[in-house]
């Protein structure tokens, strides 16, 4: 009979204490609400409606896991949102699909009154007072720049204010983690002079480097030469969970030297490396990374959209509060956990600004890749045209510009062309 009092007892105390860290969890996260370091809801755009607002309810969207409903039901206030672009696309199409990728974030963020665009610190604080889901924009995949420093800055000037430097591809100045694709193979060049240009130039800029999908040695390579803090904006711990987009310690370490950020990722496979995970493993990599560097250096980066599996109870992003209930399970303090939600991205994101306000006595970088590292057949090389009919890319530099029909060709055509504009 004692004992099955007892055990009535605990039973009780066992559903007090989980709804007391339910309502602890929620109320945590209304008063710091997540920013969430990555979400691939443009690429579902593409993918089932080919970027067709019109076709879609993002209050109650179908085929997805994020909503406007459903951020709203996870505290999210701030959300990463990625302009993604294939590997397939290098050397190709790859600006042209990055620019239509941020089209519809830019859409979709200005014709959703729940939505707001932002590009500041100022702008995500200004969104949490007016009750606004604030959209920041990611590019996902440098190689979406097609190797240009101007193109990264009109990127800029769209409102992108981060950018992963690789994918699942090298590009030809910085090194992927993963092996998918046999392109631009280096040895003991992780980093070039020209990913270290792209570097600098996005610190001048105040554009947040991401180094997820980087390999171990990139990332080890722009930690020491980035000025601004960084991120792994959807990347989890490699001694929990041995997969290569993990971070392993040795990187951490150099992370919090940085004053960087790791956003944990919920993708089943980085987590368990298994394919099936559960919120338990998800805060294992919670408690590792913050027993190596300090809660003041994590955040989240759900990769909703982006990954296929996620873990039992973390299926969409209105799930959120029950991975913080988990983490306060675990005795993970308030105020380390509204770090975790919020404040570490904020201070990373000023810093990266600061770092901006410093530089802004920099001129535009004019820095170009050479053409040997590129080695692309689809890249002009502007030239004169051939007196004889030739393909402009097909003229030699040495006999480019040499012989009296160019200087007559020209100007034969300020000739005509004065005779038409004469009246």
């Amino acid at each position: 009979m004692q004992s099955l009092q007892a055990l009535m007892v605990l039973s009780l105390c066992g559903l007090t204490c989980g709804y007391s860290h339910r309502e602890r969890s929620h109320e945590l996260m209304t008063r710091y609400p997540l920013i969430d370091g990555h979400n691939d809801l443009a690429l579902k755009l593409r993918i089932h409606h080919n970027n067709r607002l019109s076709h879609v309810d993002l209050y109650n969207a179908t085929k997805v896991a994020t909503d406007i409903s459903r951020l709203k039901a996870g505290h999210v206030q701030a959300q990463i949102f990625a302009a993604y672009v294939l590997c397939t696309a290098q050397q190709m199409d790859a600006v042209r699909l990055a620019l239509e990728q941020i089209d519809v974030v830019r859409r979709m963020c200005t014709e959703y009154q729940d939505f707001a665009l932002v590009t500041s610190t100022h702008d995500l604080r200004d969104s949490e007072m007016h009750h606004k889901i604030a959209c920041l924009i990611s590019i996902e995949g440098g190689h979406a720049i097609d190797s240009s420093l101007p193109v990264l800055r009109m990127f800029y000037q769209l409102g992108v204010r981060s950018m992963s430097l690789t994918h699942t591809c090298n590009t030809p100045w910085a090194e992927s983690s993963s092996k998918v694709y046999d392109v631009f193979q280096r040895k003991n060049n992780s980093l070039t002079d020209f990913g270290k240009a792209v570097v600098e130039e996005m610190n001048r800029l105040g554009m947040i480097v991401d180094l997820s999908h980087t390999s171990w040695d990139t990332a080890s390579a722009v930690l020491k030469h980035s000025k601004a803090p960084v991120i792994f904006s959807h990347s989890s711990s490699y001694s929990i969970c041995n997969h290569s987009r993990n971070v392993p310690d040795w990187l951490l370490h150099r992370l919090k030297n940085n004053r960087g950020l790791i956003m944990v990722n919920l993708y089943s496979k980085f987590i368990s490396c298994r394919e099936e995970a559960t919120i338990s493993h998800v805060a294992d990599h919670f408690d590792h990374i913050k027993r190596v560097i300090g809660a003041d250096s994590i955040g989240i980066g759900g990769d909703y959209e982006g990954a296929t599996s996620f873990p039992r109870g973390l299926e969409d992003v209105s799930k959120y509060p029950t991975l913080i209930q988990e983490l306060l399970e675990r005795n993970w303090t308030e105020s380390d956990l509204a770090d975790v939600l919020r404040r570490n991205f904020l201070r990373v994101f000023e810093e990266v600004e600061r770092v901006r306000d410093s530089l802004s006595s920099q001129p535009p970088s004019e820095v170009e890749i050479p053409l040997e590292e590129v080695q692309n057949p689809c890249r002009l090389v502007l030239r004169h045209p051939d007196p004889r009919g030739a393909p402009m890319d097909k003229i030699s530099p040495s006999r480019a510009g040499h012989g009296s029909a160019g200087p007559l060709m020209v100007a034969t055509v300020l000739l005509l062309y004065s005779l038409f504009v004469i009246e």
